[in-house]
């Protein structure tokens, strides 16, 4: 099975540009159409949240047309960057998304993985949580298929990076979190966006990751009391492939770069 990640578009409306000066429509049309000359193709897609900018109706209709060219299963998630109602009614059409309740949380059982998408949103603040409620419910979904492997993708890792400000805005209590996957070795990857890097740690027994930005990165400033802005290293997405046994990722940068070379010829590795 082959995952690929993607995360963080901040989609704005038509002809409006992120901070001023960020087109993440033209990012992300770009990272579709290079994920959709794969081969071979993902088998589904997810998405780890801010797949707006501001949560706003408008783009959320501009963001499901930059969508249309997938012709895999999509899978999203809010971040904090997102409204619950407005995507709710934009992907509507999305039936494993409930369409009652407060949180967007979901699971998906027909591939060889075990997909859990998991609701991290605070709405109004930049940091998540899982509150006494979405814990509940994600050991109730663990409990369930313990002999099945399993993925929990969400928007806010539940580890420090290092980046000051985006630590400040992290996942709340992540402890409370840790102890239920702690307790279930069935978890192969929690994956998850926000940080707009690629990022990993080991925790819980298991493995943490986050996915580059498909436009914008966050900086990389590890100095404490400092606040980091953004830049605009190469946008990426990742995959993720399950082969039975393992699950092993893959960050993957948008763009025409140059190469494939050969390492050898003439049946020699080349001087």
């Amino acid at each position: 099975m082959l995952i690929a990640q993607i995360t963080d578009m901040h989609i704005r409306e038509p002809g409006t540009l992120a901070y001023r000066r960020v087109d993440t429509a033209a990012h992300l049309e770009r990272c579709i159409a290079q994920v959709m000359r794969l081969d071979p193709l993902p088998e589904v897609v997810l998405v780890t949240g801010d797949l707006t900018d501001k949560g706003r109706p408008e783009e959320y209709r501009h963001l499901r047309g930059l969508l249309a060219p997938l012709t895999m299963p999509v899978y999203v998630v809010p971040g904090n960057h997102d409204e619950r109602a407005a995507l709710r009614s934009a992907f509507r059409d999305h039936d494993y998304l409930p369409q009652d309740g407060e949180f967007l949380h979901y699971t998906v059982d027909q591939y060889p993985l075990r997909l859990i998408g998991l609701d991290t949103v605070v709405p109004g603040r930049g940091g998540g949580m899982l509150c006494d409620e979405r814990l509940r419910w994600l050991g109730a979904r663990l409990a369930e298929m313990p002999e099945r492997p399993t993925v929990i993708f969400m928007h806010h890792p539940p580890f420090k990076t290092g980046i000051a400000i985006m630590d400040f805005i992290g996942l709340a209590d992540a402890g409370a979190f840790g102890e239920i996957v702690a307790k279930h070795p069935q978890v192969e990857r929690i994956l998850c966006g926000h940080l707009h890097r690629a990022i990993h740690a080991r925790l819980w027994g298991t493995l943490a990751s986050t996915c580059p930005g498909s436009a914008h990165q966050v900086e990389l400033e590890l100095r404490p009391n400092t606040a980091a802005g953004f830049v605009m290293e190469p946008p990426g997405y990742q995959l993720h492939h399950w082969n039975g046994a393992q699950l092993v990722s893959h960050t993957a940068f948008v763009g025409d770069f140059d190469g494939p070379h050969p390492f050898f010829e003439a049946g020699r590795l080349i001087e």
